[in-house]
This record gives C-alpha cells, structure tokens and sequence, in this order.
C-alpha cells in the first residue's frame, strides 16, 4: 500500500474485516461549541469510546438601551426581546423591573448629549448596574459587523452586542459632590465665555442706551462669577482629597484656582491612571499612524476637549515660570519642530506631571488610611 501511496495510486480497496493503517483511518468530525459524546464517520473508529467535553462559558445577560428625548428602547442581548418605554421616572422604573426579572447583569447606554443622565442615575438607585458607551465606537463596531441599518430597536442590540464583545464593566455614578463640583465648574465656564463675548460686543456699541445695558449686564455676570469661584474653593476644601490634589497641583508655578477646578471636575480620574491613559484621556498624547514601511505624521485626536483646551493655555503660562518646562520648550524649538507640536508636547508634559502628584497624593492617603 504504501509503494502505491509512493506511485501516485490510490491503493485499491480493503477486503471487509480488514483494518485501515492508522495514517489512512477517517477521523471524526466535530462542530465546534456542539457538544456530543462520540462523533464518527468509520466504524472502525466507532468502536473507540470517546468522551467529549464541552467547556460553557457563563455570560451575564445584558440590555441594551437607545436613548432618546422621549423614550428609551431596550433589548435583551443582541437578538433579544425589544420593549420600549417612556423616559420618565415610572418608566425607568419599569425598565428596571422588566430588567430584574430577565436576571440583567448589565445595561448599556450610549452618551446621548445629557439625556442618558435620568435613566442612569435612576437604574443604579433601583440597584440595577449601568455603563455609559462612546456612541462613535458603537456605530463603527456595527459597520465593522456589517450592520448598516440604523433604528432604535437595531441600536440596542447593536449597543448590548458591544458591550459584551467589549466586556464593559459597570461605571458606578459619582457622588454628589462630584456632581456638584461639575455643575459649578460648567457653570463657571459658561459665565466666563459670556463675559468676554458681551465685552467683545460692547467695543462696537456707542449708543448710550446700549453701553449701560452691556455694563449692567457684564457686573451682573462679574457678580456670579465671584459667587461661584467662592463656592468652588469651599467645596474643594470640604474634601480631603481634593483639598490635598489642590495643595500638590499648586506647586507647579503657573497652576491656579481655576485649573484645579477644572481637572479635578472634568477628570477625577486623575492619579489612578497610567501616563499613557491619562495622555489618551486627556486629548494630547500622539496616536502612531505607520503602515509598512509608511511612517505617518502623530496626530492627535479624541479625548476630552474641555481639559484639552485649558492644557493649551495653562502650558503656556507653565513654560514661563518654571524652567524645567522652558527647558524643554527651547529644546524642542532649536529641534525645529513646529509650534503646534510644541504647544501639544508642553500640554503633554504638564499633564503627566499632575498625574504624577495626583498619584503621590492618593498613596499617602491610602497608607495613612
């Protein structure tokens, strides 16, 4: 037989009874995630006992939730049982009962511009876990998986898809004075962007009329900001974390009041992170951009644009006072490198210098704790 195999032949066929050379016996095929004891094609081989052992996987069930103005379309798993209800109290109450008895382990929504703030806060106080997800990774998730269609009932299987594929976890909500915290500090902001858009305007103003309307307007505003500035500190100082981050963060010359609210209302996560994550998440790390042999240009791109913009301008003012920063900025501009990338990389390095206090600062907390 095997001079025929040698030959180009096929050998020629077996008399009944005869047993195949083990090179040449049929082996049995088995469907992967089919679970079964004794598969066979060959009687030979049927003779064998074989005991297949099938490895389950449990999966917490999970609901995906689209979020809209007025109501909130849920589904079990990808392929799941749809419902939809009304996104009110008495139906984010019955969208937790209806999750409770399905036995969900988790709910995701996506970020849907503030109105995924209701069902979150009142899921986790029903004692359901929730996880809020980037709505630009759902959507290309689903593009990658061919899913081109777009409707709510679609979108929330899309959104419990990929949150399982993705293993998200849940994101317990912050407390209430980081809520607060946040609040104050948005506010803040939106009073300080109004004030330079009315003083931009009233230099164009000469009627009399006009002017003491914008100058009753801008001390009105000048009044506000004083109040919540004097809020912000005292809160900050109720805390004994963040009255520590703030004592660290002020010892970089340059860092003030205001940037310490900033960071600690827009990333709390500060100092629980790695360089490269907290550069990730703050917008100014450079992401590689290579193919083969291609070496692209590092761009920047993504992360969170309030922390980002303030990085930009605090930099700056960093790089006069401290000359380890001016250091660093000279080195990088007799390098010829371009004043964008300049201002990125200070940002960048002033960032990773707070994280770098932050982390100090929550160690020593967590040892004399």
């Amino acid at each position: 037989m095997r001079t025929a195999l040698h030959e180009g032949r096929w050998p020629p066929a077996l008399v009944r009874g005869v047993r195949r050379p083990s090179h040449l016996r049929q082996q049995p095929w088995v469907s992967l995630g089919t679970a079964c004891r004794s598969v066979t094609h060959d009687r030979t081989v049927a003779r064998l006992s074989i005991a297949w052992t099938r490895q389950v996987t449990v999966t917490q069930l999970i609901c995906g939730v689209d979020v809209s103005a007025a109501r909130l379309d849920a589904r079990l798993g990808a392929q799941g049982v749809t419902r939809r209800f009304e996104r009110s109290a008495a139906g984010i109450a019955a969208l937790a009962a209806w999750c409770r008895e399905a036995g969900v382990g988790l709910v995701a929504m996506e970020a849907t511009g503030g109105y995924e703030r209701l069902p979150f806060g009142l899921l986790w106080a029903e004692g359901i876990p929730v996880a809020i997800v980037n709505p630009r990774s759902v959507r290309r998730f689903a593009e990658a998986m061919g899913i081109l269609e777009k409707t709510d009932r679609i979108d929330a299987g899309v959104i419990a898809w990929f949150a399982q594929v993705k293993r998200i976890v849940p994101q317990p909500p912050a407390s209430d004075a980081q809520h607060r915290l946040a609040a104050l500090v948005t506010r803040l902001r939106q009073l300080t962007e109004l004030r330079v858009a009315q003083s931009n305007q009233r230099r164009l103003v000469d009627d009399e009329t006009a002017s003491r309307s914008f100058d009753e307007l801008l001390a009105l505003i000048a009044r506000q900001i004083r109040g919540f500035e004097t809020q912000i500190a005292a809160l900050i100082q109720a805390d004994p974390i963040w009255k520590e981050l703030d004592r660290a963060f002020r010892e970089i010359k340059g860092v003030a009041d205001r940037t310490v609210a900033r960071i600690m209302a827009e990333m709390p996560e500060i100092g629980t992170l790695s360089t490269k994550a907290v550069g990730k998440l703050g917008g100014v790390a450079p992401l590689a951009h290579d193919s083969g042999k291609s070496t692209g240009k590092r761009a920047v791109r993504g992360g969170r644009a309030g922390i980002r913009s303030i990085l930009f301008v605090v930099a700056d003012i960093v790089r006069r006072c401290d000359s380890d920063f001016a250091a660093f900025h000279r080195r990088l501009a007799q390098a010829g490198k371009p004043k964008k990338v300049i201002r990125i990389a200070l940002a960048h390095k002033l960032l990773v210098r707070l994280n770098a206090k932050a982390r100090d600062v929550r160690r020593k907390l967590a040892i004399a704790a």
